[in-house]
Order: C-alpha cells, then sequence, then structure tokens
C-alpha cells in the first residue's frame, strides 16, 4: 500500500474517533450557551441578574425565536463568514501563484 493510502486510511479512522467517541463519552450530558452560563453565574455572586437589553428579534416580532430559526440564522452567520474567509485564502493563494509564474518568467 502507498505511502499516501496508509495516511488517508489512518486520518479517516481518526476521524470516525472523534466523531463516534463523544457519543459514548458524553451521553447524559447537558449542553447550555455561555449566556446561561454567565447569568447563572452573576446571579450566584450578586443575588440578581436582570439583562442590560432585549435581543432585536425578540421584540421585533413580540417572542422568543423558535430553535429552528435560531439555528438558521447561526447557519447563516457561519457560512457568510466561511465564504468569506475563503474568498481571501483564495485571493492569497492565487497572488502567490500570479508572483512565482511572473519571477520565473
Amino acid at each position: 500500500m502507498k505511502k499516501d493510502a496508509r495516511l488517508a486510511i489512518v486520518l479517516l479512522i481518526v476521524v470516525f474517533a472523534i466523531i463516534v467517541i463523544p457519543l459514548f463519552a458524553l451521553k447524559g450530558a447537558e449542553f447550555g450557551g455561555s449566556d446561561d452560563a454567565g447569568s447563572e453565574k452573576v446571579e450566584a455572586l450578586t443575588g440578581e441578574y436582570e439583562p442590560w437589553f432585549t435581543p432585536v428579534f425578540e421584540t421585533a416580532l413580540g417572542g422568543e425565536l423558535p430553535g429552528e430559526v435560531e439555528s438558521l440564522l447561526f447557519c447563516v452567520q457561519t457560512g457568510i463568514g466561511v465564504g468569506i474567509i475563503a474568498f481571501f485564502m483564495g485571493r492569497f493563494v492565487e497572488r502567490k501563484k500570479n508572483e512565482k509564474s511572473s519571477t520565473s518568467c
């Protein structure tokens, strides 16, 4: 077997382990956001917690966003960020290729 094929197989096994092991290791774990953890900590220290403002979408819609809509907005935000990063990384790679080709001629 070639060295590249062995490396690919090892990497696939590692990725699979990274995906599967937490499913069993974290069974029954509760996950909360940093907002919840921060407000609980402030409440434990001072005895009360009152947010400074209400989120824009909650005031516009008159209530809390459903979880699916909140997840959708998070995914859209992530996609936009990844698109911007990929665009600039592509520009840098192409710039380097153009610099190499112009200096080698």
